[in-house]
């Protein structure tokens, strides 16, 4: 077998201490920069590949954060992931993914398999029925734990997510404004934090505006852009005959908007659709979609440096950190048109 490249083996080529190729090869602002790149180079050359276990051991920490989120086919989470990454990279933290897909069991599994290989932290959009006690676990086992998108009543850890009553109550303000009444919502569930407050706002903005909320008019459930398609059937058969929706998410609304258009509609004139996330589709779908952006980048950053900050000893305030969200006016809304009441 190849024997194993030693840091002393770079340091004896270089005419370097092995204590300066090991500051080098962790960035260390106290080797000069010419002279880390230097020893990075020699070090790719010779084959040397960093034992983060030893490096562990030195300085009781893995350099490993743990991301469990619902589904990463999902672009909201691909967003908020994209802006966890850049942040921890920053910091030279490498991060393992696991998607959950709402079984508690797998995510049990995952958060102990952190703590066995020693991972530093967690950030976790946990998944429905998660009990405190399975995020207390890593706590208590020193593993600090980051909430994203999703809250759990009994926990002091920092959440970060967007205020989602809110967002919805500008999507739904906003239609109300073009002179709809009879405004279906569309999609989620009230087994999520985020669907509870998503739903509020909903009823919040029609009761302001002293319209009766008309439970007949909420479609639960759809959460993708099949489940939207799929929800078009229903919604246009509602015998309310709403003239616009305001959906769980923008994949709904780009699903139910494509349903509609089948059914021989248009979208944006015949029914005004809303959508919510502002997801990089949502410009370019057709008609492009009306929605309110939920702040992932800043929920995504904001999560990976509460945790970094609380593994160099700084402590971010345990409890809900709200992300103000902001609407996204664009074609697949309207004015009501005159006969649609009629």
């Amino acid at each position: 077998m190849a024997q194993k490249i030693k840091l002393s083996t770079i340091a004896e080529t270089l005419g370097v201490s092995t204590a300066t190729v090991s500051l080098a090869l962790r960035d260390s602002p106290l080797v000069a920069a010419s002279t880390r790149e230097r020893i990075k180079e020699q070090a790719r050359a010779l084959g040397y590949i960093y034992n983060r276990r030893a490096a562990s051991l030195r300085t009781s920490r893995s350099g490993i954060i743990g991301v469990v989120v619902h589904d990463i086919m999902n672009p909201f989470y691909a967003e908020i992931l994209k802006a966890i990454e850049s942040e921890l990279d920053r910091d030279r933290q490498t991060f393992i993914l696991s998607n959950h897909y709402d079984s508690v069991e797998k995510q049990r599994n995952f958060v102990e398999t952190l703590l066995q290989l020693g991972g530093d932290g967690v950030i976790m959009s946990p998944a429905i029925g998660t009990p405190p006690e399975d995020i207390q676990l890593a706590e208590d086992n020193g593993m600090p734990a980051i909430l994203i998108a999703r809250s759990i009543d009994g926990l002091d850890v920092p959440i970060f997510r967007g205020d989602d009553s809110y967002g919805i109550s500008l999507a739904t303000n906003h239609l109300i404004g073009l002179g709809h009444r009879t405004i279906a919502m569309v999609g989620g569930t009230d087994q999520t934090s985020t669907g509870r407050d998503r739903y509020q706002g909903y009823v919040n903005a029609l009761r302001k505006a002293n319209i009766e909320v008309d439970p007949g008019l909420r479609i639960p459930g759809p959460r993708t852009k099949q489940g939207g398609f799929e929800a078009a059937v229903h919604f246009l058969s509602l015998p309310q005959k709403p003239t616009a929706a305001v959906c769980w998410n923008d994949l709904v609304a780009i699903g139910l908007m494509n349903g509609i258009a089948r059914a021989g509609l248009v979208p944006g004139r015949d029914v005004s659709v809303t959508g919510y996330d502002d997801l990089e589709e949502a410009a370019i779908a057709t008609p492009a979609l009306t929605t309110v952006w939920n702040g992932q980048s800043e929920v995504g950053r904001n999560a990976a440096r509460a945790l970094l900050d609380k593994l160099s000893g700084s402590h971010e305030p345990d409890g809900i950190h709200l992300i103000k969200p902001e609407m996204r006016i664009r074609q697949s809304t309207g004015p009501l048109k005159a006969h649609s009441e009629s």
